[in-house]
């Protein structure tokens, strides 16, 4: 399979630019913002987090459907995500060991498999609006494993509530470009099973 880390062309930094702008509404307010017609709780919002958890961490909600990145002072910034189709979803502790901006994307072998229409992107996917992980992908290690799973953009804003993917947990791009900076190499993100979901508790 390809590796997109030694792909021939990367976008120059006034491509990435022009990409931004255009993912991006005009006058863009995370918390009011919503031309992609989300449920108005799936929109980018400040909210407490619980006691004890790690500042820079990530938490994803696979009932709610919900991605919190923990602030320091005990609040945290919440924003909707969708989660992968069926099984495919795999909640687990995740390092975040690399992040990109409008990233290359290879499909792996199984999602060749399952979607035969992938295999016309089995050399790699440039980067750009269209891209599959659309203008960020924070990448999920075990050890030194690279997983396959992502945390990144979409470009099917309307996926946003739902399960959608073949694994990984997407955002809209306006939300996951907001996100991005504030994410350091070598967090953890903590994926919880339906089961064991923040909210799934009575």
């Amino acid at each position: 399979m390809a590796n997109p880390v030694f792909a021939d062309s990367w976008p120059t930094e006034a491509q990435k630019a022009e990409w931004d702008a255009q993912v991006s509404p005009p006058g863009f307010d995370p918390a009011t913002s919503n031309p992609w017609g989300l449920h108005p709780r799936f929109l980018p919002q400040r909210v407490d987090a619980k006691d004890g958890l790690v500042p820079g961490d990530i938490h994803v909600d696979a009932v709610a459907r919900y991605l919190y990145h923990i602030e320091e002072g005990g609040t945290a910034m919440r924003y909707g995500v969708a989660i992968a189709r069926g099984n495919l979803y795999e909640p687990g502790v995740y390092n975040i060991k690399r992040k990109v901006r409008w990233p290359h994307w290879t499909p792996t072998q199984n999602m060749i498999e399952r979607d035969p229409e992938n295999a016309r992107w089995a050399d790699g996917m440039e980067p750009g609006p269209q891209n599959a992980l659309g203008s960020r992908a924070l990448y999920l290690y075990v050890g030194d494993r690279d997983t396959y799973l992502r945390i990144h953009g979409t470009p099917y804003p309307r996926s946003i509530g739902g399960r959608a993917s073949s694994g990984c947990v997407r955002m809209v791009m306006a939300h996951i470009n907001e996100l991005y900076p504030n994410v350091e190499i070598g967090s953890t993100a903590h994926l919880y099973s339906a089961e064991d979901s923040v909210t799934a508790r009575s």
